[in-house]
């Protein structure tokens, strides 16, 4: 017969099975703990008198009607202050957080987000998989650091193939075919196609698509000492790009400094039959009375796509907000689905929205179709502080390329020792 337990038995029995047992971690995006819960309840009984928000000035427009319907549903003031993202908006921050003048609420690029994070000036957000199942997994991905999230996407931009409907009918489906077309359009002042590339924010699309990476990707983010830009499939993409210099499809005058500006005045002069650029380039063409058309980038004689770099601009949580909770809530408001679609109609910014890629406000719009297909073979810029050691060198390196001074693999093998050794010492602990 067997003996009972004793108390003290039992006791260690029923702590090791609890132990064993214990509550699942919680993953980036849930609340599923009744502490959670109970903090959020508590948060929300507190409603703060009134949200701070900055806003680009050129894009303010779109704040307004989704705040006047946050006021509505919540009972809580939302102000919002206009200034240049591009210029001051991160800036700004540095200077009045610890003064105890920042705002709830800021807008980044997403490029942005690494270094500020280090900095301490924005906050891990938590927001339910429901909020972020809203979103495409890219322009979720472009808001997290470090394996944690930190904001929530309101547009997205990469480069596209535009083109002068009167100098090409439509747009060619392979970038062999486009060749063809640069060769017999390509004349005197005339150009069949143009593109910067020996700027490396459009260059990635070549050297990418072709095998390149900047920072191979780990589950815990970007790994800042496994370099891709010298390996077999980048030096592919070099030699690619310096034949269409080499071969006087591009003109000498869109290396450089002034590369962009003559570019676009050959293009709205009706010099250039097409050229790869931006949805911020769409409107002034249209000014200058082109009647250009638009598609995704034509595929790459590998027959891959090209992996342009994408840009997500997101909404982001300051570290010196009272308010998180309400912040958050914010921020949710700002980029669901109702308030993307007009903000989309107001700014024609493109919503990383899933059930809006689909809407014919976007189908039907031949500019923003072509960003948002573009969009799904895009690379997010990558995020952490070590970008800043790649962009300098590799510019260099493809100038010398494109002017011939220098064969793409000893260029791009330059460019990779130059980039180790300014993470190497500028980012130690690294």
């Amino acid at each position: 017969m067997k003996k009972p337990l004793s108390i003290f038995m039992m006791l260690m029995l029923l702590i090791g099975i609890l132990a064993a047992c214990g509550a699942p971690e919680r993953e980036i995006g849930t609340k599923s703990t009744d502490e959670t819960k109970n903090k959020d309840k508590t948060a929300e009984e507190a409603k703060p008198e009134k949200l701070i928000v900055w806003e680009d000035i050129d894009k303010a427009v779109a704040l307004k009607p989704a705040i006047e319907s946050f006021e509505k549903e919540y009972g809580i003031k939302v102000e919002f202050q206009e200034l240049n993202m591009a210029d001051k908006m991160r800036d700004q921050l540095r200077l009045d957080g610890p003064a105890g003048k920042a705002p709830d609420v800021v807008t980044l690029p997403h490029d942005q987000i690494g270094q500020v994070v280090i900095e301490g000036l924005i906050q891990e957000i938590n927001v339910s998989d429901d909020v972020l199942h809203t979103f495409t997994d890219s322009s979720v991905n472009a808001q997290m650091y470090d394996g944690k999230l930190f904001g929530l996407p309101k547009a997205t931009e990469t480069p596209v193939f535009i083109y002068n409907k009167a100098l090409m009918s439509k747009a060619p489906k392979t970038m062999d075919e486009l060749y063809t077309q640069a060769k017999e359009l390509t004349k005197g002042d005339q150009y069949g196609f143009l593109a910067l590339w020996d700027n490396f924010y459009f260059a990635h699309g070549v050297i990418a698509g072709m095998g390149g990476y900047v920072f191979n990707g780990t589950d815990k983010g970007l790994d800042p000492k496994d370099l891709g830009l010298n390996n077999e499939g980048a030096v592919k993409g070099a030699e690619y790009i310096q034949k269409w210099y080499k071969e006087g499809l591009f003109p000498k005058g869109i290396i450089g400094d002034n590369g962009s500006s003559t570019k676009d005045g050959l293009f709205n002069q009706g010099k250039v039959a097409s050229v790869m650029d931006g949805p911020w380039a769409f409107q002034g063409m249209k000014d200058a009375g082109i009647d250009i058309g638009v598609s995704e980038m034509p595929t790459l004689p590998n027959g891959e796509h090209m992996k342009t770099f994408m840009g997500v601009k997101g909404w982001n949580i300051t570290a010196f907000t009272k308010n998180p909770y309400w912040s958050t809530k914010l921020i949710e408001w700002l980029t669901n689905e109702e308030n993307a679609k007009i903000r989309f109609e107001l700014t024609q910014e493109i919503p990383p929205v899933k059930t809006l890629i689909e809407d014919p406000i976007i189908t039907e719009n031949e500019g923003a179709k072509a960003v948002a297909v573009q969009s799904q073979y895009a690379v997010p810029m990558p995020n952490i502080p070590e970008m800043a050691e790649v962009w300098k060198p590799v510019a260099s390196a493809l100038q010398t390329i494109a002017t011939g001074k220098a064969e793409p693999k000893v260029a791009m093998d330059d460019a990779v020792k130059s980039i180790e050794t300014n993470i190497s010492a500028n980012h130690p602990s690294k």
